[in-house]
Order: C-alpha cells, then structure tokens, then sequence
C-alpha cells in the first residue's frame, strides 16, 4: 500500500503565495459535534525533520474558535482538536480562511475564503472518490489473499493498477491545469517519491509550475528530490547495495545480477505486492532459464512475517532485507511506497521500472527473446 496513497486518504494541504498582502492571516473556524466550551484547539506544523510543532492555541466557544497572524511565507498546517482523533490540513496564508468541520469527521473538513485553500478543496474533490475506490478495493484484496482466491486476486490486481493509472493522470491533468496552486507542487513530491511517473515527465511538469510556486518550501526541495531520482532514472547505473539474506548472510546486488534482473521492493503486510507475487512467480519460471533473476528486497519489520510470506507465495529466488521498513536501501532508491521495482541489464543498468502483469513478461520476452 502506498505511503503516497496514504497521504490523499488523510487529506493533503497546500501553501502558495496569496493576495491577502499585509492584512495578515485569519483562521475563522466551526466545529460540529459534542463540544464543551473551552475544548482547545492546536495550530500546528512540522518542522525540517518532520517533527510536529505547536504554533498556537485556540478555545472553543459555542462551537467556533479563530487564530490571527501574520504568514511569512504560505505553508501547511494541520488543526488538532485536543482530544479527537485526525486533523485538518490547511493552507497558512494570508487572508481569511474558512473551516467547516464535524468533530467525528475532521478529515472531511470544507476550507474556503482563500486561493490556496480553494484550490486545495478542488483537488480534493476529484481525488477523494478514487480514493473512496482504493480502499474499497485494498478490503476486498485483503479477503481475497485471506480465502486464497486466486481468480479474484488476479481480476482484482488488474482493477488496482488500472485504478492507479487513473489517478496518476488524473494528477497530472491537475498539475499542469493549476500552476498556480502549491498542491501541484506536492503532487509532484508524491510522483517522485512512489516512481509513479519517469523523472523526465516530473521535471516537465515542475517546469510548467509558477515561479511564485517553484519558490515556495515545498516547490523549491523538487529540483534536488528531481537530482535524486536521476539516480535511479532509467539509463542510470543502479545504486550498489548488500543486505542480509533469510539465512543471515550478505548478499550484494552485484552478485545476484543475472542477464535480466527484477529489483522487486515489497512486503508481507503490503496486499497489491502479495497480490503480484503470483504474476512474478509465472515470469521467473517461464524465463529463469533464459537468464531472469529476481532479486526481493523487503521492507517488513518482522523476520518472520518475511520469511513466512516467501514460503506463502512460493517466492523461489534470493531476497535480502534489514528487516527495516522503509531503510537506508529504500532511500538509495527513492522508494517510499511499494509494490516498486527495477528492471536491470547484464551490467546492472536500469532498463524500466514499475512494470506489472503483462507489461513486465513483456518487457522480459523482449530483453530475453
């Protein structure tokens, strides 16, 4: 499951330059639900290492509350109500900004008032019914795998992938129709962070940003996250790394490189990895014979969730894993959400990435003919 996926079901905010000039910020919130007078009401945000901060405090009476400043610069906020789960992702920027929210439901919150915060609930609003499907979808995977129903896995997978597909452009579309709007920008952080889409197509696109975007904290960090994942761009020599295998010993990259090698980043706890285990399992023994190896980097924290799911999934070819979620080998690779995966030549040069069901046998077949 997709870290970045994760990101859309909370709720992602956006920050950008607005025309609230010196006027300075207001935050004129109502909140629904049980309330006691008094309740507080936390600004928060994160600071450079991700770390929450508490910026200011607010209480609640009879239902509303308000915060008043000054924005420097826009940037994301989050208000948390002490006591209730979840938060509100907001756009910190000068002029008013309106929050409609229950307490039983803060992720569904309506912001208004001010561009960013506009922008943010129209991305939003065609995001959240995708989402709505991805994880009806991840559910019925679950019981899928749990019942072993292999037909349903296989048409279910088919229906994951073509859903992401639909959500990766429906991004795209967004991005280069609102220039203008910071959470373009974090769409393109999230797309270089999952490899969803080629670098060269992200720095396009962070080409059509505007300046005023381009120059924000979360616009600025693209070019260098975009030279990062020129590291592992295709035609780019893939990054050395060891590992330990389930028996406990080192295993480089180097020397499990066949003619045709899959880097295939995964997890036992991950449902569309698990779900594309069996399609891997069909390529390897078609065409291991031929020089295709796979080589399974997992990013599970238990031992024994990992070495169980090999066996599970009939996973008859190396593996390695720190046993360290998302670790120093994930970060080499840019991989912060999996299922992911390189496909790499005799001399361990990246030839595609990402390629799933038929798109990786084909690729296969045609490196291996």
């Amino acid at each position: 499951m997709k870290k970045t996926l994760l990101i859309i079901a909370c709720g992602l905010a956006i920050a950008a330059c607005n025309d609230g000039g010196s006027e300075g910020f207001r935050i004129e919130g109502s909140l629904e639900g049980d309330l006691a007078d008094g309740t507080q009401v936390i600004l928060r945000k994160s600071d450079e290492n991700m770390q929450p901060v508490d910026v200011d405090t607010a209480t609640l009476d009879a239902g509303r509350f308000s915060f008043a400043g000054t924005a420097d610069q826009p940037e994301l906020y989050y208000l948390f109500v002490k006591g209730v789960r979840g938060g509100i992702p907001l756009i910190l920027e000068n002029g008013t900004i309106d929050v409609r929210a229950h307490k039983d439901s803060l992720q569904a919150a309506e912001l208004s008032g001010t561009p960013q915060n506009d922008a943010y609930a129209a991305y939003i609003q065609g995001a959240r019914e995708k989402s709505r499907q991805r994880l009806s979808m991840n559910e019925d995977m679950r019981k899928a795998v749990m019942e072993k129903d292999t037909v349903m896995i296989e048409s279910l997978r088919d229906e994951y992938f073509e859903l992401l597909d639909r959500m990766t452009q429906y991004e795209k579309d967004f991005v280069r129709e609102n220039p203008d709007a910071l959470i373009s920008a974090l769409v393109l952080n999230r797309m270089l962070q999952s490899n969803a889409v080629p670098v060269a197509e992200v720095e396009e696109l962070y080409g059509t940003l505007s300046e005023e975007i381009r120059e924000t904290t979360h616009g600025s960090g693209i070019s260098e996250k975009l030279e990062s994942a020129k590291r592992t761009a295709i035609g780019a020599k893939a990054p050395a790394f060891s590992a330990p295998t389930p028996d406990g010993d080192p295993l480089a990259l180097s020397e499990a490189l066949g003619k045709v090698t899959l880097v295939d980043f995964w997890a036992a706890w991950c449902r569309p990895c698990r779900a594309e285990n069996p399609n891997i399992v069909r390529v390897y023994n078609k065409y291991k014979d031929k020089g295709f190896k796979v080589l399974g980097v997992s990013l599970d924290r238990n031992a024994e969730d990992w070495k169980q799911a090999i066996a599970d999934d009939n996973l008859d070819w190396q593996h390695v894993s720190n046993v360290r979620y998302f670790d120093e080998i994930a970060e080499l690779y840019n991989v912060s959400a999996i299922p992911a995966s390189f496909i790499l030549d005799e001399n361990g040069v990246i030839v595609a990435k990402n390629l799933r069901g038929d798109a990786l046998e084909e690729k296969v077949a045609e490196l291996l003919p």
